[in-house]
């Protein structure tokens, strides 16, 4: 499973799908990041955490914990 987690700086990748439960997955689909969304990787922080993405046209940033519950290609 590729997940947002372990996307390359400079890449553009597709969500195929959020894992997670509740709250959590309700967070993220509120961040505009749903099921066939484009993400940009603008860059990752020295420690690798957080992670900033382009999304819709804004920038966002995730921790590590939510990248890897977004399953891309």
């Amino acid at each position: 499973m590729n997940t947002l987690k372990n996307a390359k700086i400079g890449e553009t990748v597709k969500v195929i799908r959020l894992h997670g439960e509740g709250a959590v997955k309700r967070r993220i689909m509120d961040m505009g990041i749903t099921r066939g969304t484009e993400v940009f990787i603008r860059k990752v922080a020295p420690l690798g955490d957080p992670i900033e993405v382009t999304v819709r046209g804004y920038e966002l940033s995730l921790r590590k914990a939510d990248a890897e519950m977004i399953e891309v290609e």
